[in-house]
């Protein structure tokens, strides 16, 4: 496997995606990126990512529906089990999808309508081995109903997450023109929720640690903070 996030070379990433204008935009997304990632298009050569050209990529962007109406699970299993950095790039849209790609070990889920924005800086984070969030996983997270992750509102969420990036419950009820009791009010149900489900967060700092664990915020956005 290649070394390019450890060395200091450049990212490599490999996708196999049987629609070439995905991949033609992909190709161009990678190349304007600061600094560029270098891509090889595979096509729906599965070969090319295990002895071709793409065997050494730093990471693999996968499309799960190379054969029309049945996704390969079976295939990213192989995939990650063998050691490769994985983002799924799919069509699909439902949430019972990204949750078994991740299960699975996928470091990220990205749907086909979500952009450079998020492509770009999933790979660099895979590259790394670390996962990344998009905005279409954070909704599957949160509709998960997986033990051990509590069902959270999105109006509890919404709140949880303006108070991760906002300096007071001042500022959060200011945002969201809501009291500060409120606020309050949302971020302790949040707590005993996690509570109830055997983890506990008594201090905001572990409130965020739980988020960050279920995806609920990234790292990118509590970075942003003032």
């Amino acid at each position: 496997m290649a070394t390019g996030s450890v060395t200091g070379d450049p990212i490599t990433a490999v996708i196999v995606d049987d629609h070439a204008a995905i991949a033609a935009g992909v190709w161009a997304w990678c190349s304007r990126a600061l600094p560029p990632i270098m891509l090889i298009d595979a096509g729906d050569r599965l070969g090319e990512v295990w002895t071709g050209p793409g065997s050494e990529a730093d990471v693999v962007i996968f499309d799960l529906e190379l054969v029309p109406r049945r996704p390969d699970f079976g295939e990213l299993r192989r995939l990650v089990e063998n050691g490769r950095r994985v983002i799924v790039y799919s069509q699909h849209t439902d949430d019972a999808t990204a949750m078994k790609c991740v299960d699975l070990g996928a470091l990220a889920y990205l749907t086909k309508r979500e952009g450079p924005e998020h492509l770009v800086p999933a790979i660099r984070a895979a590259a790394r081995g670390e996962p990344y969030t998009t905005p279409s996983l954070s909704g599957a997270f949160i509709a998960d109903d997986s033990p051990g992750r509590p069902r959270l509102s999105q109006r509890e969420t919404e709140v949880l997450r303006a108070w991760f990036v906002s300096a007071s419950k001042e500022l959060v009820a200011a945002k969201l023109n809501i009291t500060v009791k409120t606020v309050d009010t949302y971020i302790t149900r949040v707590r005993v929720k996690y509570a109830n489900v055997g983890r506990a967060a008594r201090t905001k700092s572990e409130l965020i640690g739980r988020a960050l664990d279920d995806g609920l915020i990234t790292l990118a956005e509590l970075n942003r903070t003032p």
